[in-house]
């Protein structure tokens, strides 16, 4: 279990962590994610003790860390730049966190196994349990190749086992598929998903990348100016970003942002001259979220907004249409899913939005609790009629 009370860290004059509080529990799997500069880094040195927090404590399994050395943590961390050992062998180099946590200066020295049954015993224990590791991450063939003789997906295996060797209490990964093609990190993600399940280490997972947190992790932290904005499920950040700066973070491609405006708990986007639903809410400025799949297209029609499109990306299954919004000229994609002929480039089309899925944000940026009702089950209503004509 891992818990940071009030963590802050300044370099020089510069805040990069702000008073975080997180808790993850044993055996979770959570990734921290967040824009370049946000902190997730140095959160996870801090945690490993490679760094040493102005403020805040750092507790694992409920005694506090903070004054304790790196070696004393029992915390294992994969770097995104694997740092193997190039003149070692795969072997060697799984094997020596455990010959230095195991073996002393003279144990460690070639010829003294010749010598000592005990320290021929150790050895062998250790080999193996480097063997035991290896067949874990599939390894096993490549032993005695130096790291030059591997690929990337091989060497972050390597980086990956290195760590596990010595059976940690938490295990810290740093960005460690951002050095690998678009293919191998999509298997790569699922090889340590699948690690982490039967292995059951905690895990801290950081990355950049919000498709590789949303796809591995349990839980996600978002991270952004160094404190945490939101915690939760992929599912939670993705459908109930409590701020605006995490619905535009979480999911790709990203959300489509317009502003908008209540007028007599009527919404419109600014601009655009159709009603959008009813809303539950004082007048006033607010900011319209739409999922890109969360657009119906179709032709131009009563009740539909206009727009012409202007770019298409077609990704197999499905295309993604970049229209401009008629009025405004604001930009605004849409997913559908390839099932016939597409609209093309220059061509008027409709959009329906499916107003229970649209988020509403205040000036502020705060996620509004409110619903939208649709138009369609007020056709009647005289306040309607009033409105629209």
């Amino acid at each position: 279990m891992l818990e940071l009370s009030g963590i802050a860290k300044s370099f020089g004059s510069t805040p990069v962590l702000r008073g975080v509080d997180l808790s993850i529990e044993e055996g979770e799997f959570v990734a921290v994610v967040g824009p370049s500069g946000c902190g997730k880094s140095t959160l996870l040195r801090l945690v490993a003790g490679l760094e040493t927090a102005d403020e805040g404590t750092v507790s694992i399994d409920g005694h506090e860390a903070g004054d304790l050395p790196p070696k004393a943590r029992d915390v294992a961390m994969v770097f995104q730049s694997y740092a193997l050992y190039p003149h070692m062998t795969v072997e060697q180099n799984m094997a020596l966190p455990l010959v230095m946590r195991q073996l002393t200066r003279v144990e460690r020295l070639p010829w003294v196994r010749r010598f000592s049954r005990g320290v021929a015993e150790k050895r062998a224990a250790i080999r193996a349990t480097v063997r035991e590791t290896a067949e874990l991450v599939a390894m096993t063939p490549y032993l005695d190749r130096k790291p030059k003789q591997l690929s990337g997906g091989q060497r972050q295996r390597v980086a990956l086992a290195r760590a596990l060797v010595r059976k940690p209490k938490l295990f810290l990964l740093d960005e460690p598929l951002s050095n690998l093609d678009a293919s191998l990190r999509a298997s790569t993600r699922t090889e340590i998903v699948d690690l982490q399940k039967r292995l059951g280490i905690t895990t801290v997972f950081v990355t950049h990348d919000q498709v590789e947190a949303m796809t591995m992790a349990s839980r996600i932290v978002v991270l952004m100016e160094g404190a945490v904005v939101q915690t939760g499920s992929p599912q939670e950040l993705y459908e109930a970003p409590t701020d605006i700066r995490v619905a535009r973070f979480i999911g790709s491609p990203a959300i489509n942002i317009v502003a908008g405006r209540v007028d007599a708990g009527f919404l419109r986007m600014s601009g655009i001259s159709q009603i959008i639903g009813r809303v539950d809410k004082a007048d006033g400025v607010v900011q319209v979220g739409v999922r890109p799949e969360q657009v119906t297209l179709g032709n131009i029609g009563p009740g539909r907004i206009a727009a012409t499109v202007r770019h298409k990306e077609f990704l197999g299954s499905e295309v993604l249409l970049h229209v401009e919004l008629a009025g405004p000229g604001t930009p605004f994609v849409a997913r559908y899913a390839v099932d016939g002929p597409s609209p093309p480039v220059g061509a008027a089309v409709g959009l329906t939005l499916k107003t229970d899925r649209v988020l509403l944000f205040d000036a502020a940026g705060q996620l509004l609790p409110v619903g939208i009702s649709d138009l369609s089950s007020m056709r009647h209503d005289a306040t309607l009629a009033e409105a629209v004509g």
